[in-house]
Formats: structure tokens, sequence, C-alpha cells
């Protein structure tokens, strides 16, 4: 490890002591005072690798947990200063997701079964809502636009990112119900349906042919649908983003790719394929990582209108090609799991650097970083940046992935 890696760890351990509150891990101080369900967990990953951190992920499980829904919601975030859920982007599938995966980490890292036996009627009220999230009964989640992580992003109906989570999510309950001594096979069973599900739907090219055989459940006429709608498309070297009624996204979801390789979804020539080509587009120029690939312009047929909202969707900035250093962390751990450990290592390093990037001082971890410049637009001081990067180093130092690494599904 250089120097500046070095220095980079201590000082994400300096912003996540104050990110943590006595409800949970707030996002920001500066601009988001409150415990988000997706990144208090995500944050979480790096938090519970450090001692003194410990106790924080269980705060914000508990803070989430207390303000679920009568019909199993997880609140997209929690107000510090009220304790009360906000209403702020309210809706978000992704809550209840991350609230699984959550409990799943807090139960490996920490292995207290009874806090996890404490919450499971909460954990299949969470996941009883996501069923619901199916509409028409295919296996995969149905997601509005703009109703997860990417909120300001025309990703729609059936998700990669969220579906990935989901199968995830099923693989995460079938082994925190193993740990309870409960039935959790009819978990593995949804699971294995999802990844069968998403390989057919959003993969396109000769990597998932042995997902077409004689055991495919009845679903033989998504084999058609891309072709009835597009004949150009062939063949593409990451899942898609999204395929909906007649429509779906041509371009790189980066993150909603990385989860497919960590949670096991991409098969191993998918992986390769995957990580090859952001490799070759320079995904992680200038720093680890352009989100998107290629950039949605203004009369592209994903192109909103409301992109232009606070300036924030032009091209190259925020969802629409922005860097985002937490998701940079995702990435190192991608390479970590490939064995590709010389680049991810060098990606490491360019991790550091752009966490050291300010507007007003060194070090402030910044939300997020303009796809091209380099330089930082979003918020500072931001938990997931600092939490990815902990999670990166000790991915990077370790050559394996602690302590999340789905061995036991």
């Amino acid at each position: 490890m250089s120097a500046m890696t070095e220095t980079a760890f201590d000082q994400a351990r300096a912003i996540l002591t104050r990110e943590c509150s006595p409800i949970g891990l707030m996002a920001s101080p500066e601009g988001y005072p409150h415990v988000w369900a997706r990144d208090s967990v995500i944050t979480s990953l790096g938090t519970v690798l450090l001692p003194e951190h410990s106790d924080c992920l269980r705060r914000s499980l508990e803070t989430l947990g207390s303000q679920q829904s009568e019909l199993g919601a997880i609140p997209n975030n929690v107000s510090v200063a009220t304790g009360r859920l906000d209403h702020t982007n309210a809706g978000s599938v992704d809550s209840n997701l991350w609230f699984i995966l959550g409990h799943y980490v807090q139960f490996k890292t920490f292995g207290d079964a009874d806090f996890l036996r404490a919450h499971w009627a909460a954990l299949e009220r969470a996941l009883l809502w996501l069923r619901y999230q199916d509409s028409n009964g295919c296996g995969l989640l149905e997601v509005h636009e703009a109703a997860d992580w990417a909120d300001l992003l025309a990703n729609r109906f059936n998700i990669l990112y969220d579906n990935v989570l989901w199968y995830a999510s099923l693989r995460a309950m079938a082994a925190m119900a193993r740990a309870l001594a409960v039935d959790g096979a009819r978990y593995d069973a949804l699971a294995d349906d999802v990844r069968h599900k998403i390989r057919i739907v959003l993969w396109v090219g000769t990597e998932n042919a042995s997902e077409w055989g004689p055991s495919c459940p009845g679903h033989t006429e998504w084999k058609h649908t891309l072709s009835q709608v597009d004949p150009v498309l062939v063949k593409r070297p990451f899942f898609l983003p999204y395929v909906a009624f007649r429509d779906f996204g041509d371009y790189c979801d980066v993150f909603g790719n990385l989860l497919a390789i960590l949670f096991g979804v991409a098969n191993p020539a998918q992986e390769k394929r995957i990580l090859d080509y952001l490799h070759q587009v320079g995904i992680a120029e200038p720093y680890p990582v352009r989100v998107l690939h290629p950039i949605i312009h203004p009369g592209n047929k994903d192109w909103r209108e409301y992109y232009r909202n606070n300036n924030l969707n032009l091209p190259d900035q925020y969802h629409n090609g922005g860097i985002w250093p937490f998701v940079g962390g995702f990435y190192i751990a991608a390479l970590v799991k490939a064995g590709r450990m010389k680049q991810a290592a060098r990606q490491l390093e360019k991790l550091a650097e752009v966490n050291r990037l300010g507007v007003d001082e060194e070090w402030e971890f910044n939300e997020w970083c303009h796809g091209q410049t380099g330089r930082p637009m979003g918020y500072p001081h931001q938990a997931w940046s600092a939490g990815m990067y902990v999670y990166a180093y000790r991915a990077v130092q370790e050559g394996r992935l602690p302590p999340f690494d789905g061995a036991d599904w």
C-alpha cells in the first residue's frame, strides 16, 4: 500500500466517526442528515470492519425497522433531527432490498442470532412487500422510473440493479433462515428463478446460451422480445439496464453490472466480458468510476427533460455518466473477486486520489464528480464514499472480499 492509500484510509475513518449518529449512519451532515436505507447499509460494508464503528449498522437497522409501514415498506430515509421518516423520494424499491442485505451483513459479521431473531418478522414483511412489486408474476420486480438509487434516471420496469439486489436478498433470506433453523428452501428456489430470468431477459449474447435449455421454465417468449424491438441488438458486453414493454435501455449501468458480478448473477464468461468492456472504455478515467456508458444526450430515446432538474443529470454528471467514488469501491471489489489484483491496486490508488479532492479542503470524500473533469460537484463528507473506500482498501489488502462474499450461498 502507498502512502496515499494509507492516508486515505485514515481520513475515511475520521469521516465515518462524524457520520455515525445516535440513530445510525448519516449519509452526509451537509447534504443528507438522514439515515438512508441504501446509504447506511452500503457504508456499513466499511464500518463493520472498524472496531470503533461496530454498532453503527445495528443502530441504522433498528431505526429503519422502527419506521416500517403497515404493508412492510422500509422508508427511504429517516431524519436524524426528528427520528421520523422523511418523504423525500418516497417509494424507493431498493430500501427494502438493502434493509434485508444489511441484516445479513450484520449477522454474518457479528453472529448475533438474538438480534436477527428479534427482527425476523420485519424481514419477512419487507420481503413480502417486495414480492408484491412483481405485478405480472414473472418472477422479476417491476420498478417505476427513478425509484431506486438512480433517482433521476429513466430506468424502468425490469431493472438490472433492483433485480440483482432482489436475487441477493433472497439468497440472504435463505442463509439467515438456515441460521435460525427456519426452512429457507423457498427463498433459494425463488433466487434460482430470479437469476435465471435476469440472465435470459437482460443479457444479449452467447454467454447465456446455457440458460436456454430444455429446463428453461416456460419463458421462451422472452428470447424473442428484444429482437422484435430492435433487430440490431445482437449482443452486448454487459447486462442491459432495463427491459420494459417493447423497449430496453442500450447503455451500461455500471453499478448494476458490478453488483451482478459480486453477487454471482453473472456467470464466469459474463464476468470477463463485463470487466474487459469496462477497462476498454476507460470507465475509471479520470477516476473510478463513471456510472453510465455511453452517456445519454438530449434527443436520445432515454433522455428526459427532468434530467435538467437542478442542473444535475446533464451529460457527464450525476447518474448520467458522473463519477461516484462509492461505486468505485464496488469496481475495485469486483476486480478483486475476479483475481485482477494489479488492476485493483491501481484503482485503489486512483480512488484515494479522487477522495482527496475537495472544493473547500482536501479529503472531502465527495458524493460525485464530473465524469470528464473529475472535479467534485456533489456534497462533501459522503459516508458511503468513505465506507466503500475502507471496504476496497481491505479487499485489496487481504486479496478477498471481507466480510460479505456470499460464500455460504
